[in-house]
C-alpha cells in the first residue's frame, strides 16, 4: 500500500504541472487555444513512439486503422473527453490562479458519479451528501483568492472548470461503454487494442484534432511563442506520458479495490503541488481561512467518496 501510495503522489506531482505551466503561459501572454491545442499535438506526437516502441509500425497502423473505421466515434469522444475538457481548463488559467483550478478540478469525481448514472448505474443517498462537501469547498477555494466578489471572474474563472469535470468522465465512459457495454447509442468496438491505455488515449488524442483546427480557424490567434511551445510540449510529456504511465501502473498492480480507490485519492495532491508550484515559480500560491476551510471541505469529500465508492452498483 505505502509502495501504491508513493507512486499516486508522485503522478499527482506530474498531473500538477499542468495547472502551474497553464498559468505560467497565461501571466506570460500566450493565448489559451495554444496551451491547449499545443498539448494534444504534442502527445499524438509523444504516443507515436510509445507505440512504436511498444508494437513496432504494425501497432501504429492497426490503432490508425481502429480510428479510421470508427472516425465518428472517436471524433465524438474525443471532443469532449479531450477537447471540451482541456479547452475550457486552460481558458479558465487567464480568470484563477492554477492551484484553484486545480482545486475545483477535484469535483470530477463527483461529476463522474452523474455520468455514471446518466448511464445507468446506481448509488446510495449518501453520496449526494459527499458531493455536496466537494462542492461547497470548490465554491470557498472560488471565492477565497478574489479581493472582492467578482461574479465575471467566477464565472470565467471557475465554470468552465465544472463543465470540464463533466466532460473528462464522459469522453471515458463512452470508450468504456464501445469496449465492455452494451449501450443502444454507443457503437460497439470489441478491439484488443482497447485494453492497452497509451492506444486509447493515442485515439482520443487523434479524435480530439478537429476541434483543435475549426478552433484555431474560428478564433485566429497570435502564433504562439517558443516557450508556449516549450511548456506545451513539457504539459504533454510530463502530464500526458509520465503522469499517466505512473499512475495507470499502479492502479494496474493494485491488488483488490481498496488499494485501487488509495491510489485515486492520491490525486488529490495535484492541488498541493499546484499550490506550491505557485508560490515557487509564480508568487501567486497564497492561503486564507476561507481557502484552508474549502480545500478541507474538498480533502473529506474525496476520502468519504473513496471509502465508500465500492458500494455503487
Amino acid at each position: 500500500m505505502f509502495k501504491l501510495i508513493v507512486l499516486g503522489i508522485i503522478a499527482g506531482a506530474f498531473f500538477s504541472t499542468t495547472f502551474v505551466l497553464n498559468e505560467l503561459m497565461s501571466v506570460s501572454g500566450g493565448h489559451w487555444l495554444w496551451s491547449a491545442s499545443l498539448r494534444y499535438f504534442f502527445m499524438i506526437l509523444f504516443l507515436f513512439f510509445v507505440l512504436l516502441f511498444q508494437g513496432g509500425i504494425q501497432r501504429v497502423i492497426d490503432v490508425c486503422k481502429l480510428y479510421i473505421s470508427n472516425y465518428i466515434f472517436w471524433t465524438i469522444s474525443g471532443t469532449i473527453g479531450f477537447g471540451f475538457f482541456y479547452a475550457l481548463i486552460c481558458f479558465s488559467a487567464d480568470f484563477s490562479p492554477g492551484w484553484v483550478i486545480a482545486a475545483t478540478w477535484q469535483f470530477t469525481v463527483v461529476a463522474t458519479l452523474f455520468v455514471l448514472m446518466f448511464f445507468g448505474k446506481k448509488f446510495p443517498k449518501k453520496i449526494w451528501f459527499f458531493s455536496a462537501l466537494v462542492f461547497i469547498g470548490v465554491c470557498l477555494v472560488n471565492l477565497s483568492h478574489m479581493d472582492s466578489f467578482d461574479l465575471k471572474a467566477l464565472l470565467l474563472g471557475g465554470f468552465p472548470i465544472l463543465v470540464a469535470s463533466f466532460c473528462y468522465p464522459i469522453g471515458n465512459q463512452l470508450v468504456w461503454e464501445a469496449k465492455n457495454g452494451n449501450h443502444k447509442n454507443v457503437p460497439q468496438i470489441k478491439s484488443k487494442l482497447l485494453n492497452n491505455a497509451f492506444n486509447k488515449v493515442f485515439l482520443l488524442s487523434l479524435g480530439s484534432l478537429p476541434l483543435w483546427f475549426i478552433l484555431i480557424a474560428i478564433i485566429q490567434p497570435q502564433a504562439p511563442s517558443d516557450s508556449q511551445v516549450f511548456n506545451s510540449a513539457l504539459v504533454a510529456l510530463f502530464s500526458g506520458v509520465f503522469a499517466t504511465s505512473i499512475f495507470l501502473y499502479a492502479r494496474n498492480i493494485a491488488k483488490d479495490s481498496n488499494e485501487i480507490a488509495a491510489v485515486d485519492a492520491t490525486q488529490a495532491s495535484e492541488v498541493v503541488f499546484a499550490l506550491i508550484g505557485g508560490i515557487v515559480f509564480l508568487g501567486s500560491g497564497s492561503l486564507n481561512p476561507t481557502s484552508i476551510v474549502g480545500l478541507t471541505l474538498i480533502m473529506v469529500g474525496l476520502f468519504l467518496f473513496t471509502k465508500y465508492q465500492n458500494t455503487i452498483k
